[in-house]
């Protein structure tokens, strides 16, 4: 009984001594669950700031597109103001015609023919008092009205610039922010290493201990520790996750490829801001055309980026990221409209662009 109870005693020793440094492991794997857990509170931050960038990027391409539409729609205003002014000068010249050879002679008729537009026209006009009051309120109401259709065109123009040097800051500010999330997320990594690291080794030093307390009880009682050593097995758990991933629309070769080809019998158009019609296009247009068939918009980019997502990608799919998008036709190219000078062009899928399927 003595010998029994004085190996009892050696035993709760050893493992006495050997608990006393756990406390430093657990001290340590708290530290660093502490720093994870800050980090992760940091890419919530970091995440909320680039949702509410996307956004404000998607309303800026949505500006852009009605801007350049209006640009459109101005150009075409002015055209046809040009066009009515130039008729009333014609028409003005008959009728100044008419009247000096009814009345004064041809050299007065010959300088004001010659004075080579309206203002002049009318100046030389003025001067014989041979205009009639209609014809100057006429000219006045069109140049006024050529004039502030310029106006109006520069200023959608400025905007446009504006607009554009905003996405461009946005654009910067995204990446920024890309690259800071991507950081954090290699540091919570890091992090989630150390702390594995950290416990497999509290693991190791706790089965170390475990081996030396038996160790010591048996040499000290041999004979007893025989008689009572009960065999313990450790095993350490390990929790397998699965990631789910959406189920993207199925693919058909046949729609795949007539997606390409709409996309092929593109080339070489223009690129317009807000255009989705025959000849002009911006990105988003081009791409909701040859997903369609039909010049009718499906959304911006952002909209395009909310669909599923594909691993595999196949011709016909969409490659979106970054304010831009395009048709992907394989082997890491694809046809889009690049920007405006350029048009439709092919070229190789960008970087950080992601692959969706659209399920229409």
């Amino acid at each position: 009984m003595k010998f029994k109870k004085a190996v009892t005693v050696f035993l709760a020793a050893a493992l006495t001594c050997s608990l006393s440094v756990m406390p430093v492991l657990a001290d340590e794997v708290d530290d660093l669950k502490q720093q994870k857990e800050n980090v992760q509170n940091e890419v919530k931050d970091l995440q909320s700031q680039l949702d509410t960038l996307v956004q404000k990027m998607s309303d800026l391409e949505n500006e852009l597109i009605s801007t350049g539409q209006e640009i459109t729609q101005t150009e075409e205003d002015l055209k046809e103001a040009e066009e009515d002014e130039q008729e009333q000068y014609e028409a003005m010249k008959l009728r100044i015609k008419y009247m000096y050879e009814a009345g004064t002679g041809s050299a007065d008729l010959d300088r004001v023919l010659s004075s080579g537009d309206m203002s002049g026209m009318l100046s030389q006009a003025e001067y014989s008092q041979q205009v009639h009051t209609y014809d100057r309120e006429k000219l006045e109401e069109y140049v006024a009205t050529t004039e502030k259709v310029k106006e109006l065109k520069a200023s959608l123009e400025e905007k446009q610039d504006d607009l554009e040097s905003t996405q461009t800051e946005y654009e910067a500010q995204q990446k920024e922010l890309n690259t800071t999330l991507e950081d954090k997320s290699a540091e919570i990594d890091n992090l989630d290493d150390m702390i594995q690291e950290a416990a497999r080794k509290a693991q190791e030093e706790e089965e170390a201990r475990q081996r030396a307390a038996a160790e010591a009880a048996a040499r000290a009682a041999a004979q007893q520790a025989a008689a009572q050593q009960s065999s313990s097995s450790t095993s350490s758990g390990s929790s397998n996750t699965s990631s789910g991933s959406s189920s993207a629309p199925s693919y058909s070769v046949g729609s795949g490829n007539a997606v390409v080809a709409r996309a092929q019998s593109c080339l070489g158009a223009a690129y317009v801001w807000g255009a989705c019609s025959p000849g002009a296009f911006d990105c988003s247009g081009l791409v909701s055309y040859c997903l369609t068939g039909q010049y009718v918009r499906l959304g911006n980019t952002t909209t395009f980026m909310g669909w599923p997502r594909v691993s595999n990608p196949q011709p016909g799919d969409v490659c979106v990221g970054n304010g831009h998008c395009g048709i992907y036709i394989g082997g890491g190219r694809m046809i889009h409209a690049a920007t405006e000078g350029v048009g439709v062009i092919t070229g190789p899928v960008q970087s950080g662009m992601i692959y969706v399927r659209y399920g229409g």
